[in-house]
């Protein structure tokens, strides 16, 4: 059996970001009961109030797209528009160190840190990277607008909200999708035949690609590439407002083309869809939601992220079927994980992402100025894992061999002192304090002892973020 103080670090250090505070105390006897209320309630303020909305940053990107069309007037004209260009981008990167840094505060202070981990894990499962231009603002709406509102609600209505979401849909090209029978196809074809020069535009089936491999069944769920062809179908039309579309929508940043939408009936998986225009990939995603493939594709993924690298299969299982008997709801998924001794095994445990380390670091030492928070993110991408850029749909890793080796270790131990600086000189703490706050009784007696011996408190904390301890989520 494992000790309740034991189970209480594990609350606050694998299952949340990191213990900050008294944490470990305040979970008490009840860690269960403690994670589980986290993803009941909700937080009293929004913390991303006043950000702008994916439609806002939409109009950005489409003022950015008419300011080049202006530049390259301006340089046929012999004019200079390379200012202009730089403007664009400029303001491109200040809003996205603005999400960046609110997002890494709400990291370091929330008091949900189960459920802000839980945010973090399906945002990565629905990975888009924004090393991509045309996706670069709108990583952080999408975890704001189609991630936070269902964490604790249908599969199937956070997948909507994904696939539908801008950020989606220009990250993985569905906007640019066009039926090659659709009005718009038949256009583009008799283009085509009148000038063999002109561009042909058709069926993109990226989106379609990665609902099936990542999102859902799994890349071992039993599809074909059939069923990528007609999903891809299926969900034609599926794209981002213009602003003449947001005005006569009331500011929604999707649109459904209906002269982009491939006609007909579809056939995914061997089930036959006869619904007509938007709701036809509804219907198929709902589905898809409820396929025992993804509910062991998402237990496996849970498991893995919170239990270990290798979950015993059981839990996975348990996890599956309690989520299918639900009707896919989420948090039948977090209970019957939570709930599991399997779970709180004295061998769980998770080699610390550079994401985790940054996070779990500043926690424990209550760095949350903006420029701890900016130094945070700035660390995170020099240890290898720079903010909403995985550069693959399939998101970054989440075993301990992706994270793992020594020159990794090495920039850790560079991001540890770095950190351990940001710490006052008249800090009131001792290392051992701040030691046993955030790792309660995973702090070993070897390195209890380096911070008893530590000349300064930067030089303690320094010691206690580099420690191997600290490098786990155990």
């Amino acid at each position: 059996m494992v000790k309740m103080d034991q189970r209480a670090a594990s609350a606050a250090n694998r299952f949340g970001l990191g213990a900050r505070g008294d944490e470990i105390a305040r979970i008490g006897g009840d860690p269960r009961g403690w994670l589980l209320a986290q993803v009941a309630g909700k937080d009293r303020d929004d913390p991303f109030a006043g950000l702008p909305d994916s439609g806002a940053y939409l109009d950005q990107y489409h003022d950015y797209l008419r300011q080049r069309r202006e530049m390259r007037d301006r340089q046929r004209a012999g004019k200079d528009g390379d200012a202009m260009q730089a403007n664009g981008r400029r303001d491109f990167r200040r809003a996205q160190q603005r999400e960046f840094v609110l997002r890494q505060r709400v990291a370091a202070t929330t008091a949900r840190p189960f459920a802000e981990r839980l945010v973090r894990f399906w945002s990565n499962h629905f990975a888009i990277s924004v090393d991509k231009f045309q996706a670069s603002l709108f990583a952080g709406p999408m975890e704001r607008e189609a991630i936070r509102p269902h964490l604790a609600g249908r599969f199937a209505d956070m997948l909507l909200a994904v696939e539908r979401h801008p950020g989606m849909l220009v990250y993985l090209d569905n906007a640019q999708s066009i039926g090659v029978e659709s009005r718009l196809g038949a256009q583009s074809a008799r283009r085509a035949q009148r000038n063999p020069e002109a561009r042909k535009r058709g069926l993109n089936e990226n989106l379609a690609r990665e609902i099936l491999e990542l999102h859902t069944l799994g890349v071992d769920g039993g599809y074909a590439q059939g069923d990528v062809a007609e999903l891809a179908r299926a969900i034609t039309g599926w794209s981002v407002a213009r602003p003449v579309d947001r005005e006569r929508r009331g500011g929604d940043a999707f649109v459904f083309r209906a002269v982009a939408h491939e006609p007909g009936a579809r056939r995914v998986l061997g089930k036959a869809y006869a619904q007509a225009g938007e709701v036809q990939g509804e219907a198929i995603l709902r589905d898809l939601a409820m396929h025992p493939a993804t509910a062991r594709h998402l237990a496996l993924k849970l498991a893995r992220h919170f239990v270990a690298d290798q979950p015993p299969p059981a839990l996975v299982e348990r996890m599956a079927k309690a989520y299918l008997a639900s009707g896919g709801e989420l948090t039948a998924l977090y209970r019957t994980m939570v709930e599991d001794d399997a779970a709180w095994s004295p061998t769980a445990g998770k080699f610390k992402s550079p994401e985790d380390f940054i996070v779990s670091a500043l926690r424990a030492c209550e760095l949350r100025d903006d420029g701890d928070l900016a130094l945070g993110v700035r660390l995170q991408g020099q240890l290898g894992q720079p903010v909403f850029q995985p550069r693959s749909p399939a998101g970054f890793g989440d075993v301990a061999a992706d994270w793992g080796g020594p020159d990794a270790l090495f920039k850790r131990v560079q991001a540890a002192q770095a950190l351990a600086e940001r710490l006052p000189a008249s800090a009131d703490a001792t290392p051992q304090a701040i030691g046993e706050a955030a790792l309660g009784v995973g702090l070993d007696g070897e390195t209890a002892k380096a911070l008893r011996r530590a000349e300064s408190v930067q030089q303690g904390v320094a010691l206690l973020l580099a420690s191997p301890a600290f490098q786990w989520r155990r």
